[in-house]
């Protein structure tokens, strides 16, 4: 069995692997359109962490894919299956790596369901980066999620270019130097 990180499981892995390979997925977008209300956020201040949404049949979503031993399946499966409980679901999908010697294969992924109740959907990034610096939970602040997301992305893919991911980024950036400049004076 493989799994596929594109968000936090890609600088934060918290299960056994015995194998990882850098790839994508095709014809998906990520997108901070999942509410966290459990890991990066509360019921009552609800964080912003990535999904995978549907996309041209070219678009790419660069990430990790771990191979699991078959001793360890079921555990992780369970292990993820109750992490990502707040609206995602299991599917399969082609696995491309980016080493031209290794073939494509069948990879498992976490998406969050657009019918469920965490499902935030579009919004403007300047609207979703004020949300991403007031939340706070039981992972950490919210802010730590895309900065990790977006340095992780510049070290492992420095050629690709997440416009969405990195221009969130900037935009918390530019709202944490504000509050800074607002905070000394």
């Amino acid at each position: 069995m493989w799994i596929f990180g594109y968000g936090s499981l890609i600088w934060k892995v918290d299960f056994p692997f015995e194998e990882k390979i850098l790839g994508f997925v095709k014809g998906f977008d990520r997108r901070f359109y999942q509410y966290s209300t459990d890991h990066r956020g509360t019921p009552e201040n609800p964080g912003r962490t990535v999904t995978i949404i549907p996309a041209k049949e070219d678009s790419r979503v660069y990430g990790i894919a771990y191979k699991i031993r078959d001793s360890d399946i079921e555990d992780v499966v369970s292990h993820l299956d109750f992490r990502e409980k707040d609206g995602y679901e299991r599917k399969s999908v082609m696995f491309y790596p980016i080493s031209s010697d290794q073939k494509p294969f069948e990879i498992t992924i976490y998406i969050a369901n657009q019918d469920n109740i965490n499902y935030a959907g579009y919004a403007d990034l300047k609207d979703i980066a004020k949300q991403v610096v007031k939340s706070v939970g039981p992972s950490g602040p919210n802010i730590d999620y895309v900065f990790n997301l977006a340095d992780a992305m510049r070290t492992l893919f420095p050629s690709v270019k997440d416009n969405h991911l990195f221009e969130l980024e900037r935009n918390v950036s530019a709202l944490l130097n504000e509050s800074s400049i607002r905070k000394s004076t």
